[in-house]
């Protein structure tokens, strides 16, 4: 690594014209051997690696700008606060990594956990607390844009920087001492949600789950979408070559992984707070925000644990059958007990099997071996994590083909043992979209209606993607703010059948389209499965031709209009969707059947 020398950048500082242009000012060391400290912080005006090492050689007005500047002004105050400590090294993340190399760029990111871990002290800068003592209260005036603590806690960098150290001392504004990561650990964890153990002894000091150590970064915000990912590789113990530009694929590589290297169930736990059915691997550490308390199920814990879920749920239970009355009864119940207690015994067994800790990435999917309870038209795998009330989690998965999707909104169990298998889980990212449909409501237009958005993620441009085949849905909104009016027209796909319905507002008076959004989703959502059954089926012959083409409409209340769908028909590969608003003859109140076209 890169260090500061902190003489150097003093006497610099001090008499810059007397300094000589080829002074070092940074040296290449080895983190384990050298004793240094190191600066924890929120970006703001920074000076890079080029800067810091020419700044001699500039001229003279380039070198008062670059001397102003805040990110100059704490390179000064962390350096003398360092050789106040007696520490002759200091790394700053802006001025101590070359950028212009992508090597450089990407060996400081995979060894950053591990250098800021190998610090003697970390010196945390809170730009934005002018107070002398530490922030106890959370204070929603003054720190409203982050969650009423200061900036420093809900960056995504800066997690790492606070666990990783031995040490942590927090200054204010002025570069004042305000308190230290050891006596300040029971606010830390209020503040950050990390057990206080963990911010004193580090992350070997408590038993951890994936998804309790993702749930601490759920809140946190990066400036490139990539660095929620890359902040995180420390934490994991995982590297990966650094891809910037891929977006939210990175976190999907990030817990690939994870899986890799662990057999930790809980990175299935995620629970997200809009229903987005498809792969089983979260988007972004957001869907982890309610994973606080989930703890892993350790192999030899777990068939106890399995035992006590189906006794719970009553799964099997021979007292849920009846039988004759009299001794054939008490006969029959006898036999289903002893069966009863061999079928438990099967099951302890299997869930001492060395496969259910193993884990295995594949084109296919994520080869997994989990005890599942056979639902109507899914499965509900049980996983070796549990909850805050020491419940085992389980996660519902659909048929996708030859893979399972993770599927929300299922309430249905069957009353039967669970049943030990391989499945190979979608691991594809929501972004993979597995069906796209051409959109065209050009011609909304020509009755003042527009294209409010999509609900509940957005759609840039005229393409329509699917995370699932399984369970999918999203909406498309319309409105005309003119006449009042506006309708909705919901896309979906409900275990491979895929469906359109459309309906307007009846309560137009509501201007947020959003919440009329909110309204029509939940409405659909729940009645996919009516829907999709509702969808014409294979096409029928018309003569010598086929029926490629669907058409529905609904009428517009208190107005002429309807909104008029048409649908491509998706066995041939015609993916269109084209909208728009015609003349309502007056023929129906509400929406019609299906009709087709040639």
């Amino acid at each position: 690594m890169k260090l500061l020398n902190v003489k150097v950048v003093l006497d610099r500082d001090m008499d810059i014209r007397q300094t000589d242009p080829d002074c070092v000012v940074l040296k290449e060391l080895d983190d384990k051997g050298t004793r240094y400290a190191i600066l924890s912080h929120r970006w703001g005006t920074e000076v890079d690696f080029e800067e810091m090492t020419g700044l001699v050689k500039m001229e003279g007005r380039n070198k008062g700008e670059v001397k102003q500047r805040e990110g100059y002004q704490k390179i000064i105050k962390s350096c003398e606060q360092a050789a106040r400590d007696g520490y002759e090294w200091l790394w700053i993340d802006t001025c101590c990594i070359d950028k212009r190399s992508s090597s450089e760029l990407s060996e400081a990111i995979n060894s950053m956990y591990q250098w800021y871990r190998n610090a003697q002290v970390c010196y945390a800068y809170l730009h934005d607390v002018d107070e002398s003592t530490f922030p106890t209260h959370r204070n929603n005036n003054k720190f409203g844009g982050s969650n009423g603590w200061p900036e420093w806690f809900v960056r995504g960098w800066t997690l790492q920087e606070l666990i990783a150290p031995k040490e942590v001392v927090f200054f204010n504004k002025s570069w004042l001492p305000i308190g230290n990561k050891r006596r300040l650990a029971p606010t830390l964890q209020d503040i950050t949600g990390i057990p206080f153990q963990v911010l004193r002894d580090g992350l070997a000091a408590k038993r951890l789950s994936v998804a309790q150590i993702m749930s601490w970064a759920a809140h946190r915000k990066t400036t490139r979408v990539e660095d929620r990912t890359y902040s995180l590789l420390g934490l994991f113990g995982v590297n990966m070559p650094m891809l910037y530009g891929e977006g939210r694929k990175a976190f999907r590589r990030l817990q690939l992984e994870i899986i890799r290297e662990s057999n930790d169930h809980s990175i299935f736990a995620w629970n997200p707070r809009v229903p987005r059915p498809g792969s089983v691997l979260a988007v972004s550490p957001s869907d982890f925000r309610d994973c606080q308390d989930i703890e892993k199920v350790e192999l030899d814990e777990f068939a106890d644990k399995l035992i006590e879920y189906i006794e719970k749920n009553q799964l099997g239970d021979p007292s849920n059958t009846s039988s004759s009355c009299g001794i054939f009864r008490t006969i029959t119940m006898r036999r289903k007990r002893r069966a009863h207690q061999h079928k438990l015994a099967e099951l302890r067994e299997a869930a001492h099997s060395r496969q259910l800790g193993t884990f295995s990435v594949l084109n296919a999917g994520i080869q997994v071996w989990l005890p599942v309870i056979p639902c109507h038209d899914h499965f509900r795998a049980i996983l070796a994590c549990s909850d805050t009330f020491g419940h085992l989690v389980t996660i519902d998965l659909g048929s996708a083909g030859s893979s399972f999707d993770r599927i929300f909104g299922t309430t249905d169990i069957l009353k039967t043992y669970p049943e030990f298998q391989t499945l190979y889980l979608t691991h594809r990212s929501a972004s993979e979209a597995l069906r796209e449909f051409a959109l065209d409501d050009r011609t909304v237009s020509c009755y003042g209606f527009s294209r409010c958005g999509t609900f509940p993620r957005e759609v840039s441009g005229n393409t329509i993607s699917f995370s699932s085949l399984t369970n999918d849905l999203i909406l498309i909104v319309y409105a005309n703010d003119n006449v009042g009016s506006r309708f909705a027209v919901g896309l979906g796909y409900y275990f491979g059948q895929g469906w359109v319905h459309v309906t307007s507002d009846e309560h137009s008076q509501r201007k947020d389209w959003k919440d009329f959004a909110g309204r029509v989703y939940n409405r659909m959502w729940n009645a996919r499965a009516e829907h999709a059954r509702s969808m014409p089926k294979c096409p029928e012959e018309v003569g010598y031709e086929r029926r490629d083409n669907f058409i529905k409409h609904a009428h517009l209340p208190r107005s002429i209009l309807a909104a008029r769908v048409v649908w491509g028909r998706w066995e041939s590969y015609n993916f269109k969707l084209m909208i728009d608003v015609e003349q309502c003859s007056g023929c129906c109140a509400g929406p019609r059947s299906w009709t087709a076209t040639v």
